[in-house]
């Protein structure tokens, strides 16, 4: 299993032809720029140049049918999600190496055992022109946090006491947390935690938020158009209108860009890329870093509960083969940790390289000399069957037979959470510490390695209680020097996520992974 939009690779909808006619047959009237905050995050493709207003920019999604909905709390496709960044804010999102960033909280301060902490708001407004307050915060978070819905964010603000959290004024909000929470700020940042007015619960008629755009239109499965809202606190956008199409089929989108339909084709194929990229035709960007790519081990059944095994698994991987040849070369090496280029990545460790000699000599001392074991893998997600099938060959070179097994779409990731001993995985972005907390924690529920260590854990809220932020790097390190050693993901790569725009467009921030505050960014754009 794997967070954040990336988990919804699949949804029903428009073919082709649907597409097609839902865009009009138009051309595009303009071009989109994915601008971002300044530093590393902001780094942008496509050219600078100034910035001018008006037009309206299409751009070309994958979708889901009858569920799409604009319901903040709700979003898990991409369309979902991107929609819902145009409309609503978060009191945080998260830069490109995945710290939380300020967005409606102006700040946040703890108290000293950091089971307290205080986020004052910005000067902001709902698109109905009511300030955004406290009070709206409290409700969403309480929405969010409903035992009987399943909304996305839930799971991540499980920390907070929301009974005994309380607003002392319009633009302060007092958060109780039922433990000590160092990493406070990536609740605030979470996929999917946006601020919706009080009492909101119809979203797809007339949602009201306090995002760059405001409603006009939307129909499930089809189309969303917005326009500018020229009150947005953080600077009204260039664009008069920006629209939302829906076509499933990835050479609908880019046959609707390369057409001129459309300015901006969400998530393209590595042959894609290739293809096109240097061609002049139109521009590919690539979002490092969006997706981890790995095979997760069962660490609490044989064979995998010898902890040789599983090192000798970590030196039958040639990682640049795997990302060659499943990746198409779209994306760079693993080192069997999460989150590389994420803040608090252990970065130090050495590059393990394939080693057959010793991964022999390894499982020759487990007694697991000759060793059989089944790879369950599908077409879930890009890459999986190709890895299956290059990792199968690299361990016949140390004598492991790896027979692979082909999954049901469906049910993959619910399958392979329980069952088996052997998988292929990927996870979306998201920062280090949640990494820890879903999924390596004794009491994690995606916890797909069966990772369950007592003393893991205490590091873990070691962490959490220490509020000097080189300590707990120094403590996340460490966990990190754990995992590296004997963990269950045997991480080979990181993939690129692609997307696509006309060569008129500016300013695309190529240095954000997705589900980042920059990732499909649209109130910086402008049409060139």
């Amino acid at each position: 299993m794997y967070d954040g939009p990336l988990d919804n690779p699949r949804s029903p909808g428009l073919r082709r032809r649907g597409f097609l006619a839902a865009a009009g047959g138009a051309a595009g009237l303009g071009a989109l720029a994915l601008t971002g905050c300044t530093g590393p995050a902001g780094a942008t493709a496509g050219g600078g140049g100034t910035p001018r207003r008006g037009g309206k920019l299409r751009a070309a999604f994958a979708g889901g049918g009858a569920s799409e909905t604009l319901d903040p709390h709700r979003a898990s496709l991409f369309a979902d999600a991107a929609r819902a960044k145009a409309l609503f804010d978060k009191l945080a999102d998260f830069g490109a190496d995945l710290a939380a960033e300020p967005r409606l909280a102006a700040s946040w301060e703890p108290n000293d055992r950091l089971d307290r902490w205080t986020v004052r708001l910005r000067k902001a407004s709902f698109h109905n022109g009511k300030p955004v307050t406290a009070r709206d915060v409290l409700y969403s978070y309480r929405r969010i946090a409903d035992p009987h819905q399943a909304f996305r964010a839930r799971a991540s603000l499980e920390p907070l006491d929301l009974a005994a959290s309380r607003a002392p004024d319009q633009r302060t909000v007092e958060f109780a947390l039922k433990r000590p929470t160092a990493e406070f700020p990536n609740l605030l940042a979470a996929f999917g935690a946006y601020i919706v007015p009080d009492g909101a619960q119809d979203f797809d008629h007339e949602p009201v938020g306090s995002g760059p755009f405001r409603f006009v239109s939307f129909t499930p499965g089809r189309s969303a158009l917005f326009r500018r809202n020229d009150a947005y606190w953080d600077g009204a956008p260039h664009l008069d209108e920006l629209e939302f199409l829906v076509a499933n089929e990835e050479s609908a989108r880019l046959d609707s860009l390369l057409g001129g339909q459309v300015d901006y084709a969400h998530e393209l194929t590595p042959t894609t890329a290739r293809a096109h990229e240097g061609r002049g035709q139109i521009e590919i960007v690539r979002l490092r870093n969006s997706a981890m790519q790995s095979f997760a081990m069962k660490t609490d059944r044989p064979p995998f509960d010898d902890k040789r095994v599983r090192e000798a698994f970590f030196l039958l991987a040639d990682r640049k083969e795997l990302v060659d040849g499943a990746l198409s070369g779209a994306g760079e090496i693993g080192n069997d940790l999460f989150g590389k280029g994420y803040e608090y990545y252990a970065d130090g460790l050495p590059q393990r390289e394939p080693d057959l000699d010793r991964a022999r000599h390894l499982l020759k001392q487990a007694g697991a000399e000759g060793l059989r074991v089944t790879l369950d893998t599908s077409a879930v997600a890009a890459g999986f069957t190709e890895a299956a099938a290059i990792f199968r060959d690299q361990a016949a070179k140390a004598g492991v037979r790896v027979k692979v097994a082909m999954g049901g779409k469906d049910s993959y990731w619910q399958d392979t959470l329980d069952s088996g001993t052997l998988c292929c995985y990927r996870s979306g972005a998201m920062p280090i510490e949640s990494h820890f907390s879903q999924r390596l924690l004794t009491a994690s529920t995606t916890n797909a390695t069966q990772w369950r260590h007592k003393d893991f854990d205490a590091l873990y809220q070691q962490a959490q209680s220490t509020r000097n932020t080189q300590d707990r790097a120094a403590v996340y390190a460490r966990m990190q020097r754990r995992l590296h050693a004997e963990g269950g993901f045997l991480v080979w790569g990181f993939a690129d996520w692609i997307l696509g725009t006309a060569r008129t467009v500016r300013g695309v921030a190529h240095r954000a992974p997705a589900n980042t505050l920059d990732w499909a960014r649209f109130d910086k754009v402008w049409l060139a």
